[in-house]
């Protein structure tokens, strides 16, 4: 399994809790993921001026993508990074209450969901289009680029699921990768609960929402290989040919 030095990656932020960098991991072929050019993070419309200032002059992020939805983005803003950098608004979830969650152009209701490794599955079903343009985004990025969410681990976590296995990195340091959100999970749920929108989502989700526990991971990877035979085969089938994946491959890999 990965150990906790792969938190080597770690950005410490004043005003963010989940923001970490992707190139610390090893693919199956021994390729190393090249650092400082993608990273996940949780909500960035808190970063102090000396978070803007590390991000932008020092690691030189040049983009955001941004998975939230429009909701939260009109209730609890984008910060000062908006006015930085471009963002790329990509909404994976569009709208929430308590009757359910828009995902794509579907609704989906609590009772459906036993656990967050199925609404993972039915993310990458429903939302197919922008998650592809997301993986789109990051191939065809020319500078540092990082995605986000509200917390850092459930959107944010099915593209970095689906970025990390295009590039053949093992299933285990993927789970071990979504369990690091566990490092600061008190602090971002408690900010959280500061969000209508986020808390409306949240009546919407099963009950372990508020963690990043492994087995919903394990479970969501596991449901992609027996439906879809494995994540490059829905990356073909959602769009993703060749040479996007090649293009992924020769900007992430060393």
């Amino acid at each position: 399994m990965v150990d906790s030095s792969a938190l080597a990656g770690w950005v410490e932020l004043e005003g963010c809790f989940n923001f970490r960098d992707l190139g610390s991991y090893t693919n199956a072929t021994g390729q190393r993921m090249r650092g400082g050019q993608v990273f996940r993070a949780d909500g960035l419309q808190r970063l102090s001026e000396r978070d803007l200032d590390h991000l932008c002059d020092e690691i030189g992020l040049g983009s955001v993508i941004d998975l939230r939805s429009s909701d939260e983005v009109t209730a609890d803003g984008r910060g000062g990074i908006g006015q930085r950098l471009p963002i790329h608004h990509v909404p994976l979830f569009d709208r929430a209450h308590s009757g359910g969650a828009q995902v794509g152009g579907d609704w989906i209701k609590p009772e459906q969901l036993s656990h967050m490794g199925e609404l993972y599955w039915l993310m990458l079903q429903a939302a197919r289009e922008p998650i592809v343009q997301v993986v789109e985004l990051i191939a065809q990025a020319d500078s540092p680029v990082v995605f986000h969410c509200a917390a850092g681990k459930d959107r944010t976590g099915v593209i970095s699921s689906v970025l990390l296995s295009l590039l053949d990195v093992p299933l285990e340091t993927i789970i071990a990768d979504y369990a690091f959100s566990r490092k600061n999970i008190d602090a971002i749920n408690e900010r959280l609960a500061q969000s209508e929108p986020y808390n409306k989502m949240m009546e919407a989700m099963p009950k372990d929402v508020y963690d990043a526990d492994p087995a919903a991971m394990t479970h969501f990877l596991a449901k992609v290989e027996a439906e879809e035979g494995s994540m490059e085969g829905w990356a073909a089938n959602a769009g993703i040919d060749e040479a996007m994946r090649s293009r992924l491959r020769e900007r992430l890999l060393i």
